[in-house]
């Protein structure tokens, strides 16, 4: 099994014990009743949560409280000062480097007539995804809930004149690429692996999507402070659904906008994977 099979399988129980954590959150349960609830011993489950996040459950679950939500989003600022040093281009996400290229507006009003499209279902560490590529990069990316088809329907609605084709065999180096994690501490420096996107959309939706990948890894935003850095301050909604219609989960980081008030708010994929997004990144941070 490779590593990312492992941390996807590994997934359905962390999903399991985030629920259950967000359920009964006023109680604070203890170790022992998180691992009964998922059905394995204390000793297992420390295993298997450590294996996935590269840390203690304990500190997992502190990423994921108000408190520290609120004290990430007082800290907003850090967009403004990427926007001032004039990071227009790429956008580092991890150790990648993130190029994004639009559709022009002929290609998009064609809905992807003369391009072709391949795609393929991969395990990732929260749980199976489905990637497409153009010859030009990553089109669409989404998390699939044993709903492949849903998944895939919305792939062909995006590019309804694309022509698709099923080939893992080369959507699967960029899956790995993408979500490789690097549990070890890494050197002062490493030359960052180069992604290219290839996104459709309107102009604000990608104005959007290039303002959320200046995001530095371990920061958040909310709606309000990105409908700012976009020059649109009373258009918080329309932010809000720029957001939601992110055609690539993960890469364009949307699960890192939070409710002002610290609340994690709705995400397309569950509100569950997006808290379990967030305090994977931070315990990556820690390594």
């Amino acid at each position: 099994m490779t590593n990312l099979s492992q941390l996807s399988k590994d997934y359905q129980r962390i999903e399991q014990a985030i629920r259950f954590l967000e359920t009964n959150a006023r109680r604070q349960p203890d170790l022992a009743e998180v691992a009964d609830h998922v059905g394995l011993s204390e000793y297992y489950f420390q295993r298997l949560f450590t294996r996935w996040a590269g840390l203690s459950p304990k500190r997992f679950l502190q990423f994921l409280t108000k408190e520290n939500a609120k004290a990430l989003l007082a800290r907003t600022s850090v967009l403004t000062a990427a926007y001032e040093a004039g990071l227009s281009g790429p956008g580092r996400l991890h150790d990648l480097l993130v190029k994004c290229e639009a559709v022009t507006p002929g290609e998009y009003r064609t809905k992807g007539a003369g391009v072709d499209i391949v795609y393929g279902f991969h395990p990732t560490p929260f749980g199976e995804c489905l990637l497409a590529l153009t010859g030009r990069g990553i089109c669409f990316l989404a998390f699939v809930d044993g709903e492949r088809q849903v998944a895939l329907e919305q792939l062909k609605l995006d590019w309804a004149n694309a022509a698709l084709q099923e080939d893992p065999s080369r959507t699967h180096p960029v899956v790995e690429q993408i979500f490789t994690p690097r549990l070890e501490p890494s050197p002062a420096y490493q030359e960052p692996r180069e992604i290219s996107l290839h996104l459709r959309g309107t102009n604000f939706q990608i104005k959007v999507w290039e303002a959320l990948l200046r995001l530095p890894r371990g920061a958040v935003t909310s709606y309000e402070a990105l409908a700012g850095q976009v020059g649109s301050v009373n258009f918080a909604r329309a932010v809000g659904n720029a957001v939601a219609h992110n055609p690539v989960a993960y890469i364009i980081p949307c699960h890192r906008v939070l409710k002002k008030i610290g609340k994690f708010g709705n995400y397309r994929y569950g509100s569950v994977r997006k808290q379990a997004i967030l305090g994977w990144e931070m315990a990556q941070g820690e390594g």
